[in-house]
């Protein structure tokens, strides 16, 4: 299991001075492994109580709360990660757990008992909360993302585009997954994500840039068609 507990800040930025941050980014950060000249794709399927807890929480600003969600990086790919995002005041504690894609495939169905088979405490946590406070799946999201790391406070800084979603299927091992835009195609999000303080050259950097920052939810936005609401 992963674990990172780090400040999040969120800014919109469109397209044209996105392009410019990544070539700027690139010189003074590492690149995600990953990245390649588009980026990563990302698809999340997220979770939540039958009467809809976590995102009515969001809506309303809780100062504590949750997400739990199911994610790969490639519909092909043999193993997912369970992960949990938990708001506490400024901070973000994200906990992730790998597993196979079978398994993966139990949880899509709502069937929670593969996280028994971990010796995790985490996938132990998410087994009762799942089951306790009835948890299933509600939403698909998908984006285009190209990310850079800093070693100073685990600096992560991520630029996320092309967002598209679906309330209809949750299958997220679908090479087929039939989805919609739920995101202004010449805008992107720009996440800073760290430990402690930001230091001062990322700084410069963020505020050269046209941006504004925002406070945005991927997962609401996934339930934009469902619940009538970005």
């Amino acid at each position: 299991m992963n674990e990172v507990l780090r400040q999040e800040k969120k800014y919109l930025v469109n397209i044209a001075a996105s392009n410019e941050l990544c070539r700027r980014l690139g010189n003074i950060m590492m690149e995600d492994k990953h990245n390649g000249a588009e980026g990563y794709r990302i698809r999340s399927l997220y979770f939540d109580t039958l009467d809809d807890g976590d995102f009515k929480d969001k809506l309303d600003g809780m100062e504590l709360r949750r997400k739990i969600r199911l994610r790969n990086y490639d519909p092909r790919a043999d193993f997912a990660m369970l992960e949990m995002k938990q708001k506490e005041g400024a901070y973000q504690r994200k906990r992730s757990l790998p597993m196979k894609r079978e398994e993966g495939k139990q949880l899509l169905q709502g069937n929670y008992t593969p996280l028994l088979k971990f010796a995790e405490p985490f996938a132990a946590e998410c087994y009762g909360l799942m089951n306790r406070m009835c948890y299933r799946p509600k939403a698909v999201v998908e984006y285009r993302r190209k990310a850079y790391v800093a070693k100073e406070n685990r600096i992560r800084i991520t630029i996320d585009k092309d967002m598209t979603a679906t309330e209809a299927c949750f299958d997220i091992f679908s090479e087929t997954l039939s989805q919609y835009p739920v995101w202004d195609a010449f805008h992107a999000v720009l996440e800073v994500k760290y430990n402690g303080f930001l230091p001062s050259y990322i700084k410069e950097l963020v505020s050269s840039i046209n941006c504004s920052e925002i406070s945005v939810s991927k997962y609401s936005l996934s339930r934009s068609v469902g619940l009538h609401s970005t």
